[in-house]
C-alpha cells in the first residue's frame, strides 16, 4: 500500500455535542485533540486545515465547551475535545465537560489516536499526566504537540523537547514529542504525517 497523504484543507465541520449520545456513529477512525484550556488546540486545528475559522478560537480560554467533530475524509474525522484545566466557569459545567470528555474518551470505539497539546514554556502539569497515563492504559497512541514554540529560542525549544521525551519514557507509551507553532508553522508536517499514519487503515481495504 502507497502512503496516504490526506489534504487536511479539505476538512470541514460536521457537528458539536454536549456528550457522546448525539454524536455520529461510532465508526471509521477518529484521531482526538486534547489539552488545557489555554493549549492553543483550535489555534493548531486551523493551523493544520489551513483554515483560519475552523475550530473556533477565542480570546478566552475554555470556550470548547463541546465535543466538536469534524470530517477530513469518508470514516477520517478530527474531535476537538472541551479543554480541561484553566476556565473561568462555574465549577458545575467544568464537571459537565470532564464527564464529556471522560466519557467520549472511555467509550469512543473508533478513536484511534491522540493528540496532546501543551504549552512548551508550561509541558506536563497534572492534567496533562493524567491524559497521557489515561491514553497508555488505553493503549493509545499519542503525540505530544509542545505549542506556542515560537515564544523560545530555537536552543531553548530543543531543550524542552528534549527534557519533556525524557519525562514522558516512565509513561512506557507509545508517545511522540513535537515543537509546534500554529504561527510560524513549526510542526505542522509532523503532525499531517503523523494523522495520516493513523488513518491510513481507513485505506486498506
Amino acid at each position: 500500500m502507497s502512503e496516504i497523504k490526506l489534504n487536511y484543507h479539505k476538512t470541514h465541520f460536521l457537528t458539536s455535542s454536549p456528550n457522546i449520545r448525539s454524536i455520529p456513529e461510532d465508526t471509521g477512525i477518529e484521531i482526538a485533540f486534547a489539552g488545557r484550556s489555554n493549549a492553543g488546540k483550535s489555534t493548531a486545528l486551523n493551523a493544520l486545515t489551513n483554515q483560519k475559522n475552523l475550530a473556533r478560537t477565542s480570546k478566552t480560554p475554555g470556550r470548547t465547551q463541546l465535543i466538536n467533530l469534524f470530517e477530513v475524509e469518508p470514516n477520517c474525522k478530527l474531535v476537538d475535545l472541551p479543554g480541561y484545566g484553566y476556565a473561568a466557569v462555574p465549577e458545575q459545567m467544568k464537571i459537565q465537560w470532564q464527564k464529556s470528555l471522560g466519557e467520549y474518551l472511555q467509550k469512543r470505539e473508533c478513536l484511534a489516536g491522540l493528540v496532546v497539546l501543551m504549552d512548551i514554556r508550561h509541558p506536563l502539569k497534572d492534567l496533562d499526566q493524567q491524559m497521557i497515563e489515561w491514553a497508555v492504559s488505553a493503549d493509545l497512541p499519542i503525540l505530544l504537540l509542545l505549542t506556542k514554540a515560537d515564544k523560545l529560542s530555537q536552543s531553548a525549544r530543543t531543550k524542552q523537547v528534549k527534557m519533556v521525551r525524557e519525562a514522558i519514557l516512565p509513561f512506557l507509551g507509545d508517545i511522540q514529542v513535537e515543537a509546534f507553532s500554529a504561527q510560524n508553522k513549526i510542526g505542522i508536517d509532523k503532525l499531517a504525517t503523523k494523522l495520516d499514519g493513523w488513518f491510513s487503515p481507513v485505506f486498506a481495504e
